[in-house]
């Protein structure tokens, strides 16, 4: 080897080395950033939902909690409106990863609003969001260019999940998995994971509490049970289907309202109100009693499910703001109900392969929902979980409830779609090469689902 050759290899391993060193310094700058951030998010949304809670009618205040984030959102922060996490894929997508400092605030007093007066969604979109602006606001101090800002930002993300839920791998997978369906960006692993493993520690050391329940009851394995949970896979990729078109459903509703933000806010609210006349109060906010009692395997109502995604529905396209993973759960632990009750199963087992199979459908994200099962749950469930998960991913097809996802795959060779546009803006064509029985049921089914997601 010529002692050119050994210079140059020096030189990249030196480059390499330096790299390293630099993302795992800025990795764990964004993580104590997240880490803090997340902690207060966290304890103001507690003080929030305490303070109304002690009303039992906190809910009749949905019509001016509406309004209020809608005012919040569009005077000073229009780029916090709907469930942040969306925003932040956008922003990264388009924008290359400028996000404005005045999202932070706002965002978290606009969720916090909203979810403590009643509104249906989740806390881990604002996390995100506030993550990612934290992020992109250390990017423009140290002048980044937009490489490294996306990369910032994508550390930003996965630290705020983490930090939020309490799992730090799942969480860090799913800050790159969500931005691409099909596609991992290995460049931002190492720092992802930094991030999300400080932020956890910090806001751990900072008295936040989490939420883990391992799994008591996981069966011996036989090809009976196997079966069972391939079935479940596919039913919880069309819960996943359901979730996504309802919530598509509300925003066409939403904007053939020819109205201000303010005042659909105080219509949605309004709209929330009579249903909890009807069904009670079990749909709104965070719903985590329901999520708890579905994974101790308590008895919920068969149609609780379709309630919480009607109810999550108009909260995010009414004018609430909040995440939509929360619901996510709630909708996946109560389905798993209702399908451990129909084939006489574990209703907790079936409440957790539900949580995270619903999760992998309709957000597009199979392997961090797979590992978010075994931080949760424990590793017993894993080989189930799995495989539900990576089902309900090709279940749900070419949707997603984050419009600006990335398409970096075809889920079936007899589709025709178009690699690296937004799921939002994908033409779906079909064109079935498999002339077998199982290839004409595959294209029937396809063209089906097709119909209904056009209705």
């Amino acid at each position: 080897m010529g002692t050119r050759q050994v210079g140059q290899r020096v030189a990249e391993e030196t480059v390499l080395f330096v790299s390293v060193l630099k993302w795992v310094v800025l990795g764990s700058t964004v993580g104590v950033i997240v880490g803090f951030s997340t902690t207060i998010f966290l304890k103001a949304l507690n003080w929030g939902i305490s303070l109304t809670g002690r009303f039992s009618y906190y809910y009749l205040l949905l019509p001016i909690g509406f309004l209020l984030s809608s005012l919040l959102v569009k005077y000073l922060a229009p780029d916090a409106k709907g469930h942040g996490t969306e925003k932040v894929i956008e922003a990264i997508h388009k924008h290359q990863g400028k996000i404005k400092t005045s999202v932070v605030p706002i965002k978290l007093l606009a969720t916090v609003v909203t979810i403590a007066v009643g509104g249906s969604a989740g806390k881990e979109g604002p996390c995100a969001q506030i993550g990612a602006g934290l992020a992109a606001m250390l990017s423009r101090l140290l002048r980044f260019d937009a490489t490294d800002r996306k990369k910032l930002v994508i550390c930003g993300i996965s630290a705020g999940f983490a930090s939020v839920f309490g799992t730090p791998i799942s969480g860090a997978i799913f800050g790159v998995e969500v931005l691409f369906v099909g596609n991992l960006l290995y460049d931002s692993l190492l720092p992802s994971f930094i991030a999300g493993i400080t932020a956890y520690q910090v806001s751990s050391l900072l008295g936040v509490n989490y939420f883990h329940h391992p799994l008591n009851f996981i069966p011996v394995f036989s090809s009976a049970f196997f079966i069972k949970v391939l079935i479940a896979g596919v039913y919880f990729g069309f819960c996943a289907i359901l979730f996504i078109e309802i919530m598509r459903l509300g925003e066409k509703l939403s904007g053939r309202l020819k109205l201000g933000a303010p005042l659909r806010g105080i219509i949605g609210g309004c709209v929330l109100v009579v249903l909890v006349l009807v069904f009670s109060k079990r749909y709104l906010g965070l719903g985590l009693d329901t999520i708890q009692g579905g994974l101790q395997g308590r008895d919920i109502i068969w149609y609780a499910f379709i309630i919480k995604i009607i109810f999550t529905s108009i909260t995010l396209n009414f004018e609430g703001s909040g995440g939509i993973v929360t619901p996510i759960f709630f909708v996946g632990v109560t389905s798993g109900c209702l399908f451990a009750k129909l084939f006489g199963l574990d209703t907790a087992t079936f409440a957790a392969i539900g949580m995270v199979g619903l999760l992998a459908g309709a957000a597009n994200t199979p392997i961090a929902a797979s590992i978010m099962a075994v931080e949760l749950f424990g590793a017993k469930v894993a080989p189930y979980a799995t495989v539900a998960c990576i089902i309900s991913f090709l279940i749900t097809g070419h949707r997603s409830v984050y419009p600006s996802q990335i398409l970096g795959i075809i889920k079936s060779s007899s589709i025709n779609v178009e690699i690296g546009s937004e799921m939002d803006d994908l033409e779906v064509r079909y064109q079935p090469r498999d002339k077998s029985i199982v290839g004409k049921l595959s294209y029937l089914y396809d063209r089906i689902t097709s119909w209904l997601a056009k209705k």
